[in-house]
């Protein structure tokens, strides 16, 4: 389906947004990503003319997306929603459950291949293979035998990751608390994300009047696509430009 009979209408629908890679390219570790240097202030105006009804929704902690969007502070779900940040500045964190057993469990395989990494969050745990693609059976298979003896996550596959989420937090259910509160309430949600940890957002706005936005290539749910970061930043500079020329 076609982005151009899907004109975002700032004053109606509310915009929420994966990070990586769909804010900023894929970068060989999560610590290296380099947002575009006219990202900050696309993502201000945004903000500005959808009277607030902007977040971004990521597998990363809310602390590192601050860091990165600074200094902006935007209404943010961190680790898949386990934490989530409201448009009033409220940081409400579920439950987490404890990671360290699993990384007891994944120590040696990453101990035996220095180019596999493990991050470890709030209640997740992810295991990075992009320095080593040749591992990805070996991490898939690590990960999920993991996952299988440790209660308290589901297994998530990403592009050269595989994670170990809190089995009570999804993207899906992250938006769905947005959208109860002001100033998203009431408005048509549209989510973008790139990766599979996206399908549950992409799932939960187009079962709500919504529409979803898939970054690159591979099977989605969502309705419609776009083909990298820099396509995503040119969608929203036109929706931006249009309302400019009706203001």
């Amino acid at each position: 389906m076609s982005l151009q009979t899907h004109e975002y209408d700032f004053a109606a629908d509310a915009l929420f947004l994966d990070f990586d890679g769909t804010l900023v390219n894929l970068a060989p570790e999560p610590g290296s990503v380099v947002p575009a240097p006219d990202l900050i202030d696309m993502l201000q105006r945004i903000q500005e003319l959808s009277n607030g009804a902007l977040a971004v929704v990521s597998g990363r902690p809310v602390e590192q997306l601050d860091h990165y969007l600074a200094p902006l502070r935007l209404p943010a779900a961190g680790v898949h929603g386990l934490e989530r940040r409201d448009a009033t500045g409220r940081l409400i964190q579920l439950p987490a459950p404890d990671t360290s057993r699993l990384m007891e469990r994944l120590a040696t395989l990453v101990a035996r291949h220095p180019g596999l990494m493990l991050e470890p969050k709030r209640g997740a745990l992810a295991l990075h293979y992009r320095k080593a693609p040749h591992l990805e059976q070996a991490c898939i298979e690590a990960m999920n035998h993991a996952v299988s003896r440790v209660r308290g996550f589901t297994f998530l596959r990403g592009k050269m990751v595989v994670e170990a989420k809190a089995a009570l937090a999804d993207k899906g259910e992250a938006i769905a608390s947005f959208m109860r509160e002001a100033p998203f309430a009431g408005r048509r949600p549209v989510f973008v994300g790139d990766d599979v940890t996206d399908e549950a957002g992409f799932d939960w706005v187009q079962s709500h009047e919504g529409f979803a936005i898939k970054i690159g290539e591979g099977p989605s749910k969502a309705n419609m696509r776009l083909d990298n970061p820099a396509a995503l930043h040119q969608w929203l500079e036109q929706a931006l430009n249009a309302s400019d020329r009706r203001l």
